[in-house]
């Protein structure tokens, strides 16, 4: 896909997952990079007992599983090899992971295995897994994400839907997953990945939508890998591929589904970090805790912290803090002023606050809690903020410890890290650390050291802001 282009769908993708507004429809494309056998593989072994041949019917595999079981009077067998496959024990893959990772409430598959759920919850998330239309009535507790499992799950191998007598009585008895599928695609930002679109079901809502709204569909985006010629027969067959592989694409732009052609299925995986990447430095995390303000003023540390916060948030930055002494109440406040003064009604999409729980709780003591807690927080953002650090401890002031612990969580996550030396303290040491080895944090040492050498010098409000704002613009520009 041509750079412009994905830079697009990266930008479009990530405006969605900070609207709350994403989506994704996994196929068995996805599950095959775990180690799951695709579903060519999977029904090979039913071609060759039927005496055809594989490749001549990928292309219609519902109809092969049906032959089967007309054979064998039933589905019995046909049940025992999808419950061999599933059944193995499979490692969820990177891109799981980084889908797991993101703000992705909602997740349509049409896969048995339960990978996705899984990554979810490794992730310390709940999904509320839907695999019965009955399930459709009842919302799990405390749900992060939905896994709506539109063709059932290896649970209950016997409902899968796989033959073309399954797919004739969808309508019937799945009814409500396709009212369900209809109001996201209507409302929600799709992403398709390991999907073929051959699929009757997904073909005929899409449909439905294209007809009730012509014209006026949400954008939606798939992933194909292009047509390699070293991989066909001869040259006739990959110009007939090829051409065909243009015509699908330009026919899913019917149902507004954008694609992005990829050489290799890795490709994928880059692009996920992307969209990773750019959602998480829309997040910025504030670190800081002050006691005491050092060489500046209180009045002067309260513009800072009060300016900084409300021009990230002007700028529509998600600003997220712990809510440290001293510093934590004026973030908030400068962020609070702004969404007030800029008529923004959703406060949750611009300030996140997460104060540090006091009491031990899980089995944990409260700094393992409190490393926890941190590293949870940090996950979320792109960008890292350090000012102040330091706390009272016996009358004295001494340098935050946590301010470190942050710094270097940040750091090892891949953070940005911005240490604003002018503030002092913990904060200055780790401003001096960085300025010591600046190529380890920022390769682009002519760009981003001059910027740094301002943050440990000037005291003024405005200039310390206006720099963080220009080292911000910098580390986007590089996504």
């Amino acid at each position: 896909m041509e750079l412009q282009n994905l830079k697009g769908f990266i930008d479009d993708f990530s405006k969605a997952l900070k609207e709350n507004n994403a989506a994704i429809f996994a196929g068995a494309g996805l599950s095959s990079g775990a180690g799951f056998v695709n579903w060519t593989e999977l029904l090979r072994s039913v071609a060759e007992e039927l005496r055809l041949k594989i490749e001549r019917e990928q292309h219609d595999l519902v109809s092969l599983a049906q032959y089967y079981c007309n054979e064998h009077g039933g589905r019995g067998k046909l049940n025992q090899i999808i419950t061999d496959e599933f059944q193995r024990r499979a490692s969820i893959t990177e891109n799981h992971r980084i889908l797991a990772r993101l703000p992705i409430t909602t997740y349509w598959t049409t896969n048995y295995d339960t990978l996705i759920e899984t990554a979810l919850r490794e992730n310390g998330k709940n999904p509320d897994v839907k695999i019965d239309p009955e399930n459709l009535a009842l919302t799990l507790s405390d749900r992060d994400a939905v896994v709506y499992k539109m063709h059932g799950d290896v649970s209950q191998v016997h409902k899968a839907v796989i033959t073309r007598d399954d797919y004739e009585k969808y309508e019937l008895t799945h009814s409500l997953f396709t009212t369900a599928l209809q109001g996201d695609l209507v409302s929600k930002t799709f992403l398709f990945i390991g999907f073929s679109f051959n699929d009757p079901n997904l073909n005929y809502i899409l449909s439905r939508i294209r007809i009730r709204l012509e014209g006026n569909q949400r954008p939606h985006y798939c992933f194909l890998r292009r047509i390699v010629e070293s991989e066909c027969n001869n040259k006739e067959d990959y110009d007939y591929a090829r051409i065909k592989q243009e015509l699908q694409i330009n026919d899913l732009k019917r149902f507004s589904i954008n694609t992005i052609l990829v050489d290799e299925y890795q490709e994928i995986t880059s692009i996920l970090r992307m969209i990773e990447d750019s959602f998480r430095k829309n997040s910025i995390f504030i670190s800081g805790s002050a006691e005491d303000y050092g060489a500046m003023s209180e009045d002067t540390a309260k513009e800072l912290l009060h300016g900084l916060s409300n021009e990230l948030v002007k700028r529509d930055y998600r600003v997220i803090s712990g809510f440290g002494l001293g510093v934590g109440s004026y973030v908030i406040n400068g962020a609070l002023d702004c969404l007030q003064s800029e008529r923004k009604s959703r406060i949750e999409n611009n300030l996140v606050l997460r104060p540090f729980p006091q009491k031990a709780s899980g089995g944990k003591s409260l700094p393992e809690l409190w490393d926890f807690y941190r590293k949870n927080m940090i996950a979320e953002a792109g960008i890292a903020i350090f000012l102040f650090g330091n706390k009272r401890v016996d009358g004295k002031i001494v340098n935050a410890e946590g301010v470190r612990n942050e710094f270097e969580i940040a750091y090892s996550m891949g953070v940005n890290v911005i240490p604003v030396g002018v503030t002092g303290f913990q904060t200055r040491i780790l401003w001096e650390e960085v300025m010591n080895d600046f190529p380890k944090y920022y390769p682009e040492v002519q760009v981003f050291k001059p910027l740094f050498e301002i943050l440990g010098s000037t005291s003024i409000p405005d200039e310390i802001i206006n720099t963080i704002m220009k080292i911000i613009d910098e580390i986007r520009r590089r996504i």
